[in-house]
Protein backbone atom coordinates (compact mmCIF):
# COMPACT_ATOMS: atom_id res chain seq x y z
CA UNK A 1 0.00 0.00 0.00
CA UNK A 2 2.96 2.69 0.86
CA UNK A 3 4.20 2.43 -3.03
CA UNK A 4 1.35 3.12 -4.45
CA UNK A 5 0.49 5.93 -1.77
CA UNK A 6 3.90 7.60 -2.70
CA UNK A 7 3.53 7.64 -6.16
CA UNK A 8 -0.10 9.26 -5.77
CA UNK A 9 1.69 12.08 -4.07
CA UNK A 10 4.56 12.17 -6.47
CA UNK A 11 2.22 12.44 -9.20
CA UNK A 12 0.11 15.59 -7.30
CA UNK A 13 3.16 17.21 -6.83
CA UNK A 14 4.23 16.44 -10.27
CA UNK A 15 0.99 18.01 -11.26
CA UNK A 16 1.33 21.33 -8.88
CA UNK A 17 4.67 22.41 -9.87
CA UNK A 18 3.38 22.19 -13.82
CA UNK A 19 0.66 24.00 -13.07
CA UNK A 20 2.28 26.79 -11.55
CA UNK A 21 4.63 26.98 -14.71
CA UNK A 22 1.32 27.53 -16.91
CA UNK A 23 0.91 31.15 -16.71
CA UNK A 24 0.76 32.89 -19.90
CA UNK A 25 4.08 34.05 -20.49
CA UNK A 26 3.11 37.44 -22.45
CA UNK A 27 5.18 39.92 -24.09
CA UNK A 28 5.38 42.27 -21.90
CA UNK A 29 3.23 45.73 -22.29
CA UNK A 30 3.58 49.17 -21.82
CA UNK A 31 3.35 48.21 -17.92
CA UNK A 32 5.83 45.25 -18.08
CA UNK A 33 3.79 42.40 -16.54
CA UNK A 34 1.10 44.34 -15.24
CA UNK A 35 -2.10 45.26 -16.62
CA UNK A 36 -2.96 49.47 -17.18
CA UNK A 37 -6.05 49.19 -15.57
CA UNK A 38 -4.97 47.51 -12.48
CA UNK A 39 -1.79 50.05 -12.34
CA UNK A 40 -4.80 52.53 -12.80
CA UNK A 41 -6.18 51.22 -9.61
CA UNK A 42 -2.78 52.36 -7.72
CA UNK A 43 -3.72 56.07 -8.92
CA UNK A 44 -6.65 56.42 -6.65
CA UNK A 45 -5.30 59.63 -4.62
CA UNK A 46 -4.86 61.44 -7.96
CA UNK A 47 -8.93 61.18 -8.73
CA UNK A 48 -9.55 64.28 -7.92
CA UNK A 49 -6.41 66.41 -9.40
CA UNK A 50 -6.94 64.52 -13.09
CA UNK A 51 -10.33 66.11 -13.10
CA UNK A 52 -9.58 69.56 -11.92
CA UNK A 53 -6.85 71.12 -12.88
CA UNK A 54 -7.31 73.66 -9.54
CA UNK A 55 -7.79 71.01 -7.45
CA UNK A 56 -4.06 70.58 -5.11
CA UNK A 57 -2.37 67.17 -6.10
CA UNK A 58 -1.40 65.14 -3.00
CA UNK A 59 1.91 64.02 -1.89
CA UNK A 60 0.69 60.41 -2.15
CA UNK A 61 -0.15 60.74 -5.78
CA UNK A 62 3.06 62.42 -6.58
CA UNK A 63 4.58 59.48 -5.15
CA UNK A 64 2.57 57.07 -7.51
CA UNK A 65 3.00 59.25 -10.36
CA UNK A 66 6.65 59.80 -10.28
CA UNK A 67 7.13 55.74 -9.20
CA UNK A 68 4.75 54.76 -12.52
CA UNK A 69 6.27 57.92 -14.24
CA UNK A 70 9.83 56.25 -14.72
CA UNK A 71 8.34 54.47 -16.82
CA UNK A 72 6.01 56.56 -19.90
CA UNK A 73 4.53 54.45 -21.89
CA UNK A 74 2.99 52.92 -18.66
CA UNK A 75 1.79 56.18 -16.85
CA UNK A 76 0.17 57.12 -20.93
CA UNK A 77 -1.44 53.71 -21.07
CA UNK A 78 -3.08 54.10 -17.59
CA UNK A 79 -3.99 57.70 -18.41
CA UNK A 80 -6.21 56.19 -21.65
CA UNK A 81 -7.37 53.24 -19.71
CA UNK A 82 -10.87 52.32 -19.75
CA UNK A 83 -10.48 52.05 -15.53
CA UNK A 84 -9.46 55.90 -15.65
CA UNK A 85 -12.25 56.55 -18.26
CA UNK A 86 -15.01 54.91 -16.60
CA UNK A 87 -13.43 56.32 -13.14
CA UNK A 88 -14.26 59.98 -14.66
CA UNK A 89 -10.22 60.77 -15.40
CA UNK A 90 -9.94 63.95 -17.82
CA UNK A 91 -6.51 63.00 -20.07
CA UNK A 92 -5.92 66.71 -20.67
CA UNK A 93 -5.93 67.17 -17.46
CA UNK A 94 -4.39 64.20 -15.80
CA UNK A 95 -0.76 64.73 -17.96
CA UNK A 96 -0.15 67.59 -16.05
CA UNK A 97 -0.24 66.07 -12.55
CA UNK A 98 4.03 65.50 -13.37
CA UNK A 99 4.59 69.08 -14.03
CA UNK A 100 1.71 69.83 -11.00
CA UNK A 101 4.10 67.79 -8.58
CA UNK A 102 7.23 69.34 -9.63
CA UNK A 103 8.85 65.90 -10.31
CA UNK A 104 11.94 67.18 -12.27
CA UNK A 105 12.94 64.46 -14.53
CA UNK A 106 9.03 64.28 -15.93
CA UNK A 107 9.30 62.88 -19.77
CA UNK A 108 8.42 66.87 -20.78
CA UNK A 109 7.42 66.21 -24.71
CA UNK A 110 6.34 63.03 -24.40
CA UNK A 111 3.24 62.07 -26.43
CA UNK A 112 0.47 60.51 -25.01
CA UNK A 113 -1.70 59.46 -28.08
CA UNK A 114 -3.21 63.35 -28.44
CA UNK A 115 -1.51 64.45 -25.57
CA UNK A 116 1.67 65.82 -24.92
CA UNK A 117 3.12 65.96 -21.21
CA UNK A 118 4.21 69.18 -20.37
Amino acid sequence: MEGPMKFICLLGLLVLVSMGGLERVDGAGECGKSNPNDEAMKLAPCMTAAQDVNAQVSDSCCLQVKRIGQNPSCLCAIMLSDTAKASGIKPEIAITIPKRCNIANRPVGYKCGTYTIP
